[in-house]
Order: structure tokens, then C-alpha cells, then sequence
């Protein structure tokens, strides 16, 4: 980005793979653009950021931010767990970049409330958005994101199958966090246990594109019943979320999974089991959920918005 607001330009996709570290990526990135050094610089990294030593939950990379920066030239650089980069892009999406799946849009809906987020994809990114009284004259409101592990927390079961389900992905991992179950390798985990459960021969899987594309494509019976327990699944999490950060604001969706759902997932049984929540199903019937299916990575707006705060 030029400036603040400025169209995001320059996207790239470098596979990790190829390069021995995250400095090395950069300067791929900056000399195969034909760009010149940036004064500052915001990065979204898949993992818990505590301190100035980072290490990636997914991949081998580790690194000093402080050793990073110098190694780029930086005079500032803000690292960021990459779910509270993209809750800091939410208010900044348009209507376009979203489809609303149950809730209310009229008036009587809080304009400045908290919000959520979670993303079913490598793993289960959760964040949100707290609203809090605004810094300076122009903004009335400053959104404090959330930063956090909440797709680690203690996946539950709200019938019988998905308790037989889940006592199946327990045998195999021990804990079974909303992760396990709500990610691409949980995806392939969930079917397996499914097939474990029903018994009886299923088709060959061999991650979760092939379950997606036999359910959606090929109408394949059991990989329909595994996408509905996911999307049950997710949408009992989203609800817990919406609980606990009281979430008025709307709950948001991204990762990569659920937006290659879109036109399966609306009818799905996810808003179903938002609202499954006994005494509290009035209080989260009126609250939107939004799949994010944006043509850029919202991540990248949030991270440039962060170089915008200050530091502390």
C-alpha cells in the first residue's frame, strides 16, 4: 500500500518451501517485484506472537523480530498472529466481499458491538474485534483485536453421532480440540471417523479437496454427511464464540475452506446450530454470520491497518 486507504498492490504467493527462511522470502519478494526497500513493514504470521522470538506453529521457520527488522532495514516492523491481522480488516470489507448467512440486517442491530472471527483452514484461526472509544477527532471508534488460541479449546458434541465421532478422532489424538475437527486435516479426520462409525466401505480420500469435491461434485452420500457435521461442528464453535465475546456485531468466517462451500454451506446445518443454544437461542438468532469471500487476502489490509497504530 501507498499510503493509508490506498488500494493493496503487488500480491504475491511464494511457497515457503522454496526458501530457507522468512528474511530470505522477503527479499525474494522485493527484488522479484522490482520494488524498493520499505521504511516499515507488517507481517501475519500463523502463530502465537508473545515476544520477539517467533516460532511458526505450521512451518520450520523461527525468528527475532528484532534481527528481522534490522536484516530488512526497517525502522518499524509489526508482526501479528494472522488471524488478528485479518479481524483488523473487518470493518474495512465491503458488502461485496461478504455473504450473510441467517441473522438480521435491519436497524435494531447494535452499529458499534463486538465481533468475531474464526477460519477453518490449515488450522482454526479465531479472533475478534473489540470496539472501544475512538483516538482522535475523526474516529469516534478504535477496534482492539483479540489475540488468541480459541481453535484449541474443547471441541464438544451435541448428539449422539458426533459424540461416537469424536470418541473415534480421540483414540487417535488424545485431546480433540475444535481444531482437530474444524481444519483440512480435521476434515479427512472427521470422514474417517464417520466411515469408522457407519461402517461399510467408503470412497478413496485423500485430503480434504477430495471429500469436498466428492460431496459437492460427485454427491457422494457419506462425504454430504461429513460436510454437514463440519459445518455443525462450526457453526456450535461460532456460537460459543458469539457467547462468550457477545459478538452483536456479527460473527465472520474465513479460511479457505468454507468460501468453496458457498451455495452448499447457506442450507447447510451451520446456522441451525449457531441458534442451538436452549435458553439462549433468542439472543443469537438476530446475530449475522458472514463467510468472507473477498478476491484478496483480507489479512494484508489488516496488517497494513496495523502499522497505522501505534506501537505498545
Amino acid at each position: 500500500m501507498a499510503g493509508p486507504g490506498a488500494e493493496i498492490q503487488h500480491i504475491r504467493t511464494l511457497p515457503c518451501a522454496d526458501f530457507p527462511s522468512l528474511g530470505d522470502a522477503a527479499r525474494a519478494y522485493l527484488d522479484e517485484s522490482g520494488l524498493s526497500r520499505p521504511r516499515c513493514g507488517a507481517l501475519g504470521i500463523a502463530s502465537p506472537v508473545l515476544g520477539d522470538w517467533v516460532q511458526m506453529t505450521n512451518h520450520h521457520w523461527s525468528f527475532s523480530v528484532r534481527e528481522l527488522q534490522a536484516a530488512l532495514g526497517l525502522e518499524r516492523l509489526r508482526v501479528l498472529n494472522d488471524f488478528t491481522a485479518m479481524a483488523l480488516s473487518l470493518p474495512a470489507l465491503t458488502r461485496e466481499s461478504l455473504v450473510q448467512v441467517g441473522g438480521r440486517t435491519d436497524a435494531t442491530l447494535p452499529q458499534v458491538a463486538p465481533i468475531g472471527l474464526l477460519g477453518p483452514g490449515t488450522g482454526l484461526g479465531v479472533s475478534g474485534l473489540i470496539p472501544m472509544p475512538g483516538k482522535s477527532a475523526q474516529a469516534s471508534v478504535h477496534w482492539h483485536p483479540i489475540s488468541g488460541e480459541g481453535g484449541h479449546v474443547t471441541l464438544a458434541a451435541s448428539n449422539d453421532l458426533e459424540s461416537a465421532v469424536i470418541a473415534r478422532i480421540r483414540q487417535r489424538y488424545g485431546h480433540v480440540s475444535a481444531e482437530r475437527v474444524l481444519s483440512g486435516q480435521g476434515l479427512v479426520d472427521l470422514h474417517l471417523a464417520l466411515g469408522e462409525v457407519e461402517g461399510g466401505a467408503g470412497a478413496d480420500v485423500v485430503g480434504a479437496a477430495d471429500i469436498s469435491t466428492q460431496a459437492l461434485q460427485g454427491g457422494d452420500a457419506r462425504a454430504l454427511r461429513t460436510l454437514d457435521l463440519f459445518a455443525g461442528f462450526l457453526g456450535s464453535t461460532a456460537a460459543d464464540l458469539a457467547l462468550t465475546l457477545g459478538a452483536h456485531g456479527g460473527i465472520y468466517i474465513g479460511g479457505g475452506i468454507v468460501p468453496r462451500w458457498l451455495g452448499w454451506f447457506e442450507t447447510s446445518s451451520f446456522r441451525a446450530r449457531f441458534e442451538a443454544k436452549g435458553r439462549y437461542r433468542d439472543y443469537l438468532q438476530p446475530i449475522p454470520a458472514y463467510v468472507i469471500n473477498a478476491s484478496f487476502p483480507p489479512a494484508l489490509l489488516g496488517a497494513a491497518q496495523a502499522l497505522l497504530e501505534p506501537l505498545g
